[in-house]
């Protein structure tokens, strides 16, 4: 359940593995900057269905999106050009943008086909991107909280032995990259009239 990597050059076929269960529908973990994250794809109703019911949240509920550039950014939101040009010299980075939601993304989640909205990250790390780039596609993400986890998240680091404690028989596969250094909750801006609102300061610098 656990393969360990090398975060900056993860070896190709643990990688290929983590894709291959993706696209089976299963889940899997690995950290990103600011956590332990589950990961899967968004566009597989069931496997999104069976997140919101692994972390027991309402369907009203957002799950962010890792992206791994523009491009893909864009069949999942609409961009402005001044929203692109505020942002494009900050990313990647510890920032959670929030846009408005393409119709793709509202016919894949209910969060979205309920107020237009989706949340997406470009988060500044390699085995992320690793994983996005072989993957080819976006992944949809939730951190791992207490509820999961059965212990405070203050009471110190989170193993990946601990995760596949918790987690055993819920999610397929658990990537460490061994030694981790989480930046704390991501900065949130809401894009979506193109000019920015900082909804939540975090580890990202404000930019605005």
């Amino acid at each position: 359940m656990i393969e360990y990597v090398i975060a900056h050059n993860p070896d190709d076929r643990i990688i290929q593995k983590a894709c291959d269960l993706l696209k089976a529908g299963e889940f899997v973990v690995l950290p990103t900057d600011t956590s332990w994250t589950i990961v899967a794809d968004p566009f597989q109703r069931k496997t999104v269905e069976n997140l919101y019911r692994l972390k027991g949240e309402e369907k009203s509920h957002h799950f962010s999106l890792l992206c791994e550039d523009f491009t893909k950014a864009s069949e999942l939101a609409f961009i402005s050009d001044s929203a692109y040009r505020l942002i494009k010299r900050h990313i990647p980075g510890h920032y959670t943008f929030i846009f408005a939601a393409s119709k793709k993304m509202v016919k894949a989640l209910k969060a979205s086909k309920t107020d237009h909205q989706v949340g997406l990250r470009f988060v500044p790390d390699p085995l992320v991107s690793a994983l996005l780039h072989q993957y080819g596609s976006s992944l949809i993400c939730t951190n791992i909280g207490e509820n999961l986890l059965g212990r405070d998240l203050e009471e110190g680091d989170i193993y990946s032995y601990e995760l596949e404690e918790a987690l055993r028989g819920k999610v397929s596969l658990i990537l460490d990259p061994g030694e981790l250094n989480f930046v704390g909750p991501s900065t949130i801006y809401d894009l979506r009239e193109g000019i920015g609102e900082c909804l939540r300061e975090g580890a990202g610098i404000k930019i605005i």
